[in-house]
């Protein structure tokens, strides 16, 4: 039996991840659950799974949290330093599935056991990355990619050298906007953002779907994972989601990953590691698919991919104020305060305005320049 945390256990990865636990009982103990402020699922969860300890981030909801595990046995806390000393629990794998920097520290803290960590929450590497690589190689932990993109690279650099890779492609779907013009782009409501055809995710990760910022990011993301150098990583839009990444070799053979839209196959991946497990799913019908298609991105209705390649190359702080400035952004379009098309336009003003700081060379400087970059991003908003 192995033990596992789940960081982010009511979100869609984690509820994924729980969906697979159910099924094979006998293989895990589940150490930590965590969730930010839903305490009522967050305790039923806990309770069935037996977990010994459950956290929310948000420290108010503790009391409803304690309410509900009423004589269980489960320890209950809450706040930023309790999620933090949960992810330190030792564990056999953890899984980080926090949305957005809030998940930068409790990752970082699972990273210092040394231990092997699913990574979904793909913020922290874009914001931390040489910082999260560094740690790694000094507390040899093991990075497991969860993104169904980076999984998918993972699964077809299995057995090859990476000096032999000529070209990694990440695909994306295009997201729920794909074919608007831009009039439309620029009336797009929310919830015609988070509608993803081929996907179930949360809001924030929806709208980057939408804005193509969520492949921005992902391009960032493989470039600490597997690194070929900027100029081998590539992206191709393919609505079907069926292929789900590709590596080319320097023989001209390409490896792909196909599976369905379900994040269970590469949660599993990551579960079974480095063997392979049941899933649920059916089997891919590829007549029934019939056709898959691709085509290149469109920058300028989609100028989220330019904008996070550029921060790639530019280094140093771009990638984090990128993260951050973005952030701030799409909950402010959830919240109906900006237009679409703003998102981009305002992590675009976030990258130009002022010399950007310094590059941060240790966590707290990460998160001070996460803070300051939402701070000046919020700035923007109240002066406009």
């Amino acid at each position: 039996m192995r033990t596992i945390s789940i960081l982010g256990a009511t979100g869609s990865v984690g509820a994924s991840t729980l969906d697979l636990i159910r099924r094979n009982r006998e293989d895990w103990r589940v150490v930590a659950l965590t969730a930010n402020c839903n305490a009522q699922e967050l305790a039923a969860l806990a309770r069935e799974f037996g977990a010994e300890i459950a956290v929310v981030a948000d420290e108010s909801c503790l009391p409803e949290l304690r309410d509900a595990l009423g004589d269980s046995g489960i320890d209950a806390a809450g706040g930023a330093s309790a999620l933090i000393e949960a992810a330190a629990r030792p564990a056999d794998l953890t899984v980080a599935a926090i949305v957005g920097c809030a998940g930068l520290a409790p990752v970082m803290a699972a990273i210092e056991q040394g231990g092997t960590i699913a990574l979904a929450n793909k913020e922290a590497l874009v914001s931390a990355g040489d910082v999260m690589t560094a740690a790694v190689a000094r507390h040899r932990a093991t990075l497991l990619p969860v993104d169904s993109e980076h999984n998918a690279i993972f699964q077809c650099l299995a057995g090859n050298r990476i000096e032999d890779v000529r070209r990694i492609t990440l695909t994306a779907s295009g997201g729920p906007l794909r074919t608007w013009d831009a009039a439309q782009l620029r009336a797009a409501t929310p919830a015609q953002a988070v509608a993803h055809p081929n996907w179930d995710m949360g809001a924030k990760i929806s709208v980057d779907s939408a804005t193509m910022m969520n492949k921005g990011l992902e391009f960032i993301e493989a470039h600490h994972l597997f690194p070929v150098g900027l100029d081998r990583i590539a992206i191709v839009v393919h609505p079907q989601s069926v292929i789900h990444s590709m590596v080319e070799y320097r023989d001209g053979s390409t490896l792909a990953q196909l599976g369905p839209s379900d994040m269970r196959v590469p949660i599993a991946s990551c579960l079974a590691y480095p063997a392979r497990m049941e899933t649920p799913m059916a089997p891919l019908d590829l007549p029934a698919l019939g056709t898959l298609t691709f085509e290149a991105p469109d920058e300028a209705r989609f100028p989220a991919t330019r904008l996070a390649r550029e921060a790639a190359q530019a280094g140093g702080a771009a990638p984090a104020v990128l993260n951050a400035a973005n952030e701030i952004a799409v909950a402010r379009f959830l919240a109906g305060q900006i237009a679409f098309t703003d998102i981009a336009a305002l992590v675009a003003r976030a990258l130009e305005e002022g010399n950007l700081p310094p590059a941060p060379q240790t966590f707290a400087e990460v998160l001070d320049l996460d803070r300051a970059t939402r701070a000046r991003v919020t700035a923007m908003l109240e002066l406009a």
